[in-house]
């Protein structure tokens, strides 16, 4: 067969996600497709969550069990000619087995043909997107000259927001904690050789000696609990705070008073409403507003930011997010050839 119709997808995969260069056209399509998200212009439909089984044992100390999740995702994004399904699962308990959290595959389309144009590597897309968006936030609230970061997880997800934090501000010491003490050494050591000899990393004993006096703190642990991770009197004045663990809607983090007084950051209000734990526990305590709560497509778009208040960004992950991500990475790929 030949012509257009025989072309094969494109293969692309974590090797072909990797480099600064790659983060930032990531970056800048997210910057691209929140604008477009808020003027209207494109829409992210609610992604199909089906929850099965729970962790092996149940909860512990009064939390909820963990429930293995199958998660699918589609959106399109006109601008830029594009369609993506995203397919991915979620087990808890993978840690276990030496597996990853997260499993799964990004199919990308062309809107005028409808031919597939790409298959990416799931996992390894909801990572770098998931760095990339809170990049995104980081550029638009964090202080220009911020050095200092703190990191509470040391999975993948923590690995891909140094790479992204550090690709938009200069971090020149980074602080981790995490509650299994070997992979926060290993992160630690990855880290070392990843930043560089300019760049400091410190092991902490707890999530406060993390957190104090730090210019900008990333959450990323799989809790599933209520009870706050981080403690909102810990947090320094004028810092900025990315969120974006836990493993469903009424999961905890960061300790939602810390929203009253800050400048919060979601992707889409109605959807924080929806899935973000704190959000949703600010807004029960009356806190919070729902008016309260700023879009990063906003932002994009020029809207005033936090003019140094703290700023929380709140991600729970959308569609258009992967579609976005999934275009810019086809298109590095496509030009490096």
């Amino acid at each position: 067969m030949t012509g257009p119709e025989a072309v094969s997808p494109l293969l692309v995969g974590a090797g072909d996600m990797a480099g600064p260069d790659r983060l930032l056209r990531v970056v800048d399509a997210l910057a691209e497709a929140f604008a477009d998200l808020s003027a209207g212009l494109t829409v992210s439909p609610p992604r199909t969550v089906v929850g099965h089984g729970v962790r092996d044992g149940g909860g512990t100390d009064g939390e909820p069990a963990e429930p293995k999740l199958l998660v699918a995702g589609t959106a399109v994004w006109e601008r830029r000619g594009v369609g993506s399904v995203k397919i991915t699962t979620l087990t808890p308990d993978n840690a276990g087995r030496g597996l990853p959290l997260i499993h799964g595959v990004v199919v990308l389309t062309d809107l005028e043909t409808g031919r597939v144009t790409a298959l990416l590597d799931g996992a390894e897309l909801t990572a770098v997107r998931t760095g990339a968006v809170a990049a995104l936030a980081t550029r638009l609230c964090a202080p220009e000259g911020a050095e200092e970061l703190a990191l509470i997880g040391a999975g993948v997800q923590a690995r891909a927001l140094l790479r992204a934090v550090s690709a938009v501000r200069p971090i020149r010491h980074v602080r981790v904690h995490s509650r299994t003490p070997a992979g926060t050494e290993a992160f630690a050591e990855w880290a070392r050789g990843e930043a560089g000899p300019d760049v400091r990393v410190t092991v902490c004993d707890t999530a406060k000696a993390a957190v104090l006096d730090a210019q900008i703190i990333c959450t990323t642990t799989s809790t599933s609990g209520r009870e706050p991770v981080v403690a909102a009197d810990w947090v320094a004045p004028g810092a900025h705070v990315n969120v974006i663990g836990g493993t469903h809607e009424d999961a905890i983090e960061v300790e939602p008073v810390l929203l009253a007084d800050s400048f919060v950051l979601v992707e889409d209000r109605a959807v924080a409403v929806e899935d973000a734990g704190e959000v949703r526990a600010a807004l029960a305590a009356g806190l919070i507003k729902a008016g309260d709560l700023h879009e990063l497509g906003a932002l994009a778009r020029g809207a005033p930011g936090p003019d140094g208040r703290t700023s929380v960004f709140r991600s729970v992950g959308m569609a258009i997010e992967d579609t976005a991500a999934a275009a810019a990475l086809y298109e590095a790929a496509v030009g490096g050839r």
